[in-house]
């Protein structure tokens, strides 16, 4: 299947993106300071819809997320994904994404480590460490895989879990629309996204719930929530008006999200939170 090694590419980009919506986040009063809170969060991928372009004729696989640290710590998110995509050809894929990543509190640095498996044989890595100056916002990066290279992403972009609180801000706030640039250390770490987030209308507690239910349910069936779609861009030369990916996927009032769906443009995949565990927090000395 010729398009494997994109199509691999281009879920590990969404699993990223997943990880910055798919945080939690303590309920809080109006104006409090968010506070990420450690989790494990498992997701069964299947696919929604596919055009004959596409080539893909089925798609079957789990992605987990594990979330730890705190705002004075920093944030660690470890991500795998594993999946089997079926051509219409008949021949299938396994492919086996992985991401390690660790951001400070308060955004001013973060360290990404990611790598892409086809069967049991290592197709690709990708490693590095940004830090935001203290003088004008810009972000230095140094990428130590797949080559060593040096590059500077200019003010105002966002890392991850910044990212992530900042659509949660929006929405609590009443807003219905979040556009920001956003760095993940994708794509052999050069990349820089342009994101539109739009935000629905909040839904009251208890109503819309899945009819497939999952430990801890009952917590989230006490929170607001909100439907979110965010488009992804390219930027630079290989800007354009049509979105890489668009990520649908309904948060509730603590960051946790379900029911989502990824759309490529010829094929969408979506994703149903198959099990939630939330872990101890620690506290800040």
């Amino acid at each position: 299947m010729h398009q494997g090694n994109s199509i691999s590419r281009t879920f590990l980009l969404t699993a990223l993106a997943i990880g910055l919506s798919s945080n939690v986040v303590h309920a809080l009063a109006p104006g409090a300071a968010a506070v990420l809170v450690p989790h494990r969060a498992v997701y069964e991928m299947t696919l929604d819809t596919s055009r004959a372009a596409s080539g893909i004729s089925g798609v079957n696989g789990r992605m987990v997320f594990e979330f730890t640290g705190s705002g004075c710590d920093g944030y660690t998110m470890n991500m795998r994904l594993v999946t089997r995509v079926e051509g219409s050809s008949g021949r299938s894929i396994v492919t086996d994404l992985r991401s390690s990543t660790w951001e400070q509190g308060a955004g001013a640095r973060y360290r990404f480590n990611s790598s892409h498996y086809k069967g049991e044989a290592l197709e690709e890595a990708i490693s590095g460490d940004a830090e935001r100056s203290d003088v004008d916002g810009n972000v230095n990066v140094h990428v130590s895989a797949p080559s060593p290279k040096d590059l500077k992403v200019s003010a105002p972009v966002l890392f991850p879990t910044q990212h992530s609180l900042a659509i949660l801000d929006t929405a609590k706030k009443g807003k219905s629309v979040l556009q920001a640039r956003v760095y993940d250390g994708s794509s052999n770490g050069d990349k820089v996204y342009s994101t539109t987030a739009f935000i629905g209308k909040r839904l009251e507690p208890g109503s819309k719930m899945p009819s497939k239910r999952v430990t801890n349910d009952k917590e989230l069936d006490k929170l607001d929530s909100w439907p979110v779609s965010i488009s992804y861009f390219e930027t630079g030369d290989d800007a354009g008006e049509t979105p890489v990916y668009q990520l649908n996927f309904r948060m509730y009032n603590n960051g946790v999200s379900r029911s989502l769906l990824i759309d490529y443009g010829d094929f969408a995949v979506k994703g149903d939170l198959s099990s939630l565990e939330f872990m101890p927090m620690s506290k800040c000395e």
